[in-house]
């Protein structure tokens, strides 16, 4: 049996074709009622009724199975999870499994969201019953076709590896799977016990690993087609600027440039080749009204976001009277935690292919976000959605910025594919993803916490000030309740912490700006976890207790904080001594429903920090793939930390300073500390695991620096000086 990679990759279309027809094969189509929807968050909008299926398997007459994949793989490994579930309750052998995107249809829509997307970290929850389902039912109809076959009771037979069995009878899967689809589907289905897995909660090796370093796996921007332009777009270069006039007679006289069009955003260049088009671009003379944000600085909005921390916000959690406790306790810290705008950098650079023809559209690109993009194309070509046709390649990195409520990238492709009467293939270079928008935001933390004679905190005043991603977007109605986004006080708002607090108050302001944000990893709780876990380790200090006795005592007994806490710290060797010059530190942070410790190992090498080992522990829930929630695991802390220690953009004159990788730096190879992952074995609800690695990472060195050198470091990226 071939290996997976090896097998080819169904189109969408042929897939679905064949599939509709039920020629050869046979296709499972799972409907998920609505009593098993959960929401992604207390505030996340009500998912529609199904009435379309979401989730397909077909089997081919060679005993092949192809998984029609609706979330985006864009290197967090749901390309192999996710199929996993499904093979489990189809019994079918590993080896036959390939797998593609799904078309953006309204039959892939996110059971909590109601739309087609990937974010959140919500891609195992929300697929995994649904999976389990379509697995079961292909497996039945199978079992049924056999049983009458072979005029035997279904009772009597088994599946094992891609076969049925029933005495001395056995058939592939492939030979039953026509007869299979003639028979009506099952109304329910038995599940396996989780006794009986195979599969599930097995390290698995990932099924698109050799199409990946071969170089046949097709990103978005592999994508070629017949008669094909490439793209660059001059954009404005400060924040709501626009464009007054153009002159592109030097552009249209660089070699390979076709053609020069304006739309709404920019001035883009079509060229032969994308060197052309660059080249074209860079030719071009522009002149922009700058506007209001060409006095924009990074200095300035500090400024005035210490100013707003001075004041009241909108109240997003309180408890007793806060400023009493912290007028009448003995001992009182005060401290404030900085963060700057972020980029999202995915190694591979925004990109959308677009083909327009009559009464149609298709589109090729990494996007998480389906459903609003076929929706904004639609829109700009006055067609109906399901006549554009999203065709979702890998994606080079997406963390968020490829699931744009705004579907900025793909609008200004189809508006130049229309102004430019051709197939376009617009790119962003690297200087365009760092200043192109769409970053984390800002953030400023202001704490005060009054102390106890015990050393434990009787009072507790949080003040967040930071623009939010919410406001804006078709999530607000439902996300912003009462001036407060709760994806700003996410992790701070509802800290675990608070409960042990009697006066506790979290308020938020959410100053306006026109520089554009979006989520980036981990969300709000990118910017809340350091905060938080930095702040609770001056508390500790503050009451001479070790960090983590401290976190223990004000963390519920058996919770699951507790229970990675312990796990990290145990693992690490937590007050065990080291070399000479190295320190430990600590911190603790739950988010998509999961829960993750994180002990970091640090010293300092010529006065810069050097991070030698994290140890990081996670409970999750039940796990899919061991080797998925590692890698996610590696991938968040070397994201959070090269955020930690190098990442940060500042404004001056209303423009982004930094450009590309060499003053945005990203974690290099030999900066990579050892990471040891301990995964705790839970059957308690499950999460996500994309998005949690990252909030621990930047306190644990935060703290782990301090225990080495006695300085608190409250602002990012860390400086030492």
């Amino acid at each position: 049996m071939r290996d997976p990679a090896d097998l080819p990759a169904p189109s969408r279309r042929r897939f679905l074709a064949t599939g509709a027809a039920l020629s050869g094969g046979l296709v499972i189509a799972c409907f998920v009622p609505s009593a098993a929807r959960r929401a992604f968050a207390a505030a996340a909008p009500p998912a529609p009724a199904p009435v379309d299926p979401n989730a397909f398997v077909r089997i081919g007459a060679d005993g092949t199975v192809s998984v029609l994949l609706k979330h985006s793989e864009m290197g967090q490994g749901v390309w192999t999870s996710l199929p996993m579930v499904l093979a489990e309750e189809l019994d079918c052998d590993w080896k036959t499994v390939r797998v593609a995107h799904a078309p953006a249809a309204p039959a892939y829509a996110h059971t909590a969201f109601g739309m087609q997307m990937t974010g959140g970290s919500t891609s195992t929850w929300e697929s995994f019953e649904q999976l389990r389902r379509a697995g079961a039912m292909a497996r039945a109809m199978l079992v049924a076709a056999a049983a009458k076959k072979w005029k035997v009771d279904p009772a009597s037979c088994r599946t094992e590896a891609g076969f049925i069995l029933s005495g001395t009878h056995k058939a592939g899967y492939g030979e039953l799977a026509e007869d299979a689809s003639k028979l009506p589907a099952p109304a329910t289905v038995a599940l396996k016990d989780p006794a009986q897995w195979r599969l599930i909660g097995k390290p698995t090796r990932r099924l698109d690993s050799r199409a990946k370093v071969t170089g046949r796996a097709e990103f978005g921007i592999d994508v070629q087609r017949p008669g094909l332009l490439v793209a660059t777009l001059a954009r404005p270069p400060v924040f709501g600027a626009t464009l007054e006039r153009f002159d592109a007679t030097k552009a249209k006289a660089v070699a390979g440039v076709v053609d020069v069009v304006a739309i709404p955003n920019g001035v883009a260049v079509l060229a032969k080749h994308f060197w052309a088009a660059k080249t074209g671009r860079d030719a071009l003379e522009i002149t922009w009204n700058e506007g209001a944000g060409a006095t924009l600085s990074s200095e300035a909005l500090r400024d005035e976001y210490r100013r707003l921390a001075g004041t009241r916000g909108a109240v997003a959690k309180t408890a007793g009277d806060v400023d009493a406790a912290l007028a009448a306790a003995p001992t009182r810290i005060e401290a404030d935690y900085e963060l700057p705008f972020l980029a999202h950098a995915p190694m591979e650079p925004l990109n959308c292919t677009v083909e327009i023809g009559k009464d149609r559209c298709e589109i090729w690109t990494g996007t998480q976000f389906q459903t609003p993009d076929q929706a904004a194309a639609a829109k700009i070509l006055g067609l109906e959605p399901e006549k554009v046709t999203i065709h979702t390649t890998f994606l080079g990195g997406g963390f968020g910025r490829r699931a744009n409520p705004a579907s900025d990238f793909i609008i200004e492709a189809v508006q130049v594919a229309k102004a430019a009467g051709k197939p376009v293939k617009l790119v962003w270079t690297r200087e365009d993803d760092i200043r192109g928008g769409y970053y984390r935001p800002m953030w400023l933390s202001r704490f005060a916490a009054a102390l106890g004679k015990d050393g434990t905190p009787v009072a507790w005043s949080h003040t967040l000030v930071g623009q939010s991603i919410i406001d804006g977007t078709p999530f607000a109605p439902m996300m912003i309740k009462d001036g407060v986004d709760v994806t700003s006080v996410e992790g701070a708002a509802n800290s675990p912490y608070l409960a042990a607090i009697p006066a506790h108050r979290v308020d938020l302001h959410s100053p306006k700006s026109p520089v554009t944000v979006l989520w980036w990893r981990s969300v709000g709780h990118s910017h809340t976890g350091f905060a938080v876990e930095s702040f609770v380790d001056e508390l500790a200090h503050a009451a001479k207790q070790d960090p983590l006795a401290y976190r223990r005592a004000l963390l519920p007994a058996g919770s699951r904080e507790r229970r990675v806490l312990d796990l990290a710290a145990d693992k690490a060797g937590w007050g065990q001594p080291l070399a000479k010059g190295r320190a430990r530190g600590l911190a603790v942070h739950a988010s998509f429903e999961s829960f993750v410790a994180q002990v970091a190992e640090v010293s300092l090498e010529d006065g810069r920090i050097r991070v030698h080992r994290v140890t990081c522990a996670i409970d999750c829930g039940p796990v899919v793939n061991p080797l998925t929630v590692e890698a996610q695991m590696q991938s968040g802390i070397v994201y959070g930390l090269g955020a930690a220690l190098y990442g940060q953009l500042t404004l001056k004159r209303g423009r982004v300073e930094q450009s590309n990788f060499h003053d945005y730096r990203a974690l290099r190879l030999d900066e990579m500390p050892v990471v040891d992952v301990h995964i705790v074995d839970s059957k308690d609800k499950m999460g996500g695991v994309g998005e949690p690695g990252t909030p621990p990472i930047a306190p644990a060195v935060a703290n782990a620096v301090f225990a080495l050198t006695g300085k608190r470091l409250r602002r990012l990226p860390f400086a030492l000086d």
